[in-house]
């Protein structure tokens, strides 16, 4: 039974003794073995049978083993080429070698096993270099298809970002012509998991909440839409029906928590929802593990709200509790996410806390204005998203 072919050599040289010598001898090895009479020949077969290794005689009539040489080396870099020649000088050598040659053997070729070593060092040579060559055209198809996939994720994000952004509410928005609405959403990511709503409940309530989604990107981004869609489902009971009745922020959430566990999402969030009666001036809020805690600012007295709430979506059998304060006639409402403890200075907790409370003491026209003295205006990158909302009532 014979043995596999350990390789395809092709042997070029015009004396015939040398080139039948030597494919006997490379036949007996285990390699299949063509052999060509001059260049012409030589570079017929090569280009025609692809063989992984060739010998080449450095001189031959009509066309020279240098042009071989440089033929081969130009259309087929991998492939390994040996010179061997019986009348060749150092200057010789030093040209083959720089036009591509892998080794050169000087004639007679007395000890066989010399170039039988050659040899296999060569094909492996060769044989590394067509990996390497495989390897580089399979990572650069690889990275072509993953920029291809990058470019679509790129285009559904960015799809994805204009369709959140026209769920938010208008910002600056005025309700019964004093109180006045405005918040910014800074996100990580293309997408965020903060998300803010504010909407009228009957002529003198105006119903809002800020959220904090566990995680970033689009996975958080999608509990927004459910919110969305629970607002508008909110505004609307309310528009059907000729007398309202008070939105209670504490049933809110436990219906939110609800949904969110039986839709199995693996997401849950942090809220703080409230209830604003302009027409007794109070507030109606309830917190679902809400930090930093909102600050409201009665007659430029500011304070943090008190409560604090189990996180919404992850307890069944959470309970919430309604908190209600009287407003003054002027006041700011102002409420974060607890990104925005990522991008202050301070090193505590207690600190951080403190410089909010000073930063919103000093009152602020809007979102942006708060931003401003937050540091957060213009394309700014944050480690978590971050969500701002300010109320204020002028009178």
């Amino acid at each position: 039974m014979s043995q596999p072919s350990q390789g395809h050599i092709l042997v070029i040289d015009d004396e015939p003794v040398v080139r039948e010598s030597l494919a006997v001898y490379l036949g007996d090895s285990g390699f299949k073995v063509d052999t060509a009479r001059n260049g012409d020949e030589g570079l017929a077969i090569f280009r025609n049978k692809h063989p992984d290794l060739v010998i080449c005689d450095l001189r031959m009539p009509l066309f020279d083993g240098l042009d071989v040489l440089k033929a081969m080396n130009s259309e087929s870099p991998e492939t390994p080429v040996i010179v061997v020649s019986g009348q060749g000088s150092m200057h010789d050598v030093v040209t083959a070698l720089r036009n591509g040659a892998v080794d050169y053997l000087f004639k007679p070729l007395i000890e066989m096993e010399v170039l039988e070593h050659s040899v296999r060092r060569a094909l492996e040579r060769g044989q590394l270099l067509k990996q390497n060559r495989q390897i580089r055209e399979q990572l650069e198809l690889t990275n072509a298809e993953l920029e291809r996939s990058l470019d679509l994720l790129e285009e559904d994000q960015e799809a994805g970002r204009r369709v959140q952004r026209r769920m938010l509410p208008p910002t600056p928005h005025v309700f019964n012509e004093t109180c006045h609405f405005s918040h910014r959403i800074i996100p990580s990511l293309y997408l965020s998991g903060d998300f803010v709503d504010y909407f009228r409940i009957g002529p003198d309530r105006i119903g809002f909440y800020l959220a904090d989604v566990s995680g970033h990107g689009a996975s958080s981004a999608f509990v927004t839409v459910f919110l969305k869609t629970l607002t508008n489902r909110i505004q609307r009971h309310y528009e059907k029906r000729a007398s309202t009745n008070a939105l209670s922020p504490s049933r809110l959430l436990t219906a939110i928590n609800q949904e969110l566990i039986s839709m199995a999402l693996g997401k849950h969030l942090a809220m703080f929802v409230g209830v604003i009666d302009l027409a007794e001036n109070k507030l109606v809020y309830c917190i679902g593990a809400h930090f930093p805690p909102p600050i409201l600012v009665n007659d430029g007295v500011a304070h943090a709200l008190a409560g604090r709430g189990l996180p919404v979506g992850i307890f069944s059998d959470a309970t919430f509790e309604d908190i209600v304060l009287p407003l003054a006639r002027k006041f700011s409402l102002v409420a974060m996410s607890d990104g925005v403890l990522e991008v202050l200075p301070e090193e505590s907790m207690e600190e951080k806390e403190a410089h909010l409370l000073a930063i919103v003491g000093q009152g602020h026209q809007d979102a942006d204005a708060l931003a401003a003295a937050l540091h957060l205006d213009g394309e700014v990158e944050v480690p978590d998203d971050i969500a701002l909302l300010v109320i204020n009532r002028d009178a």
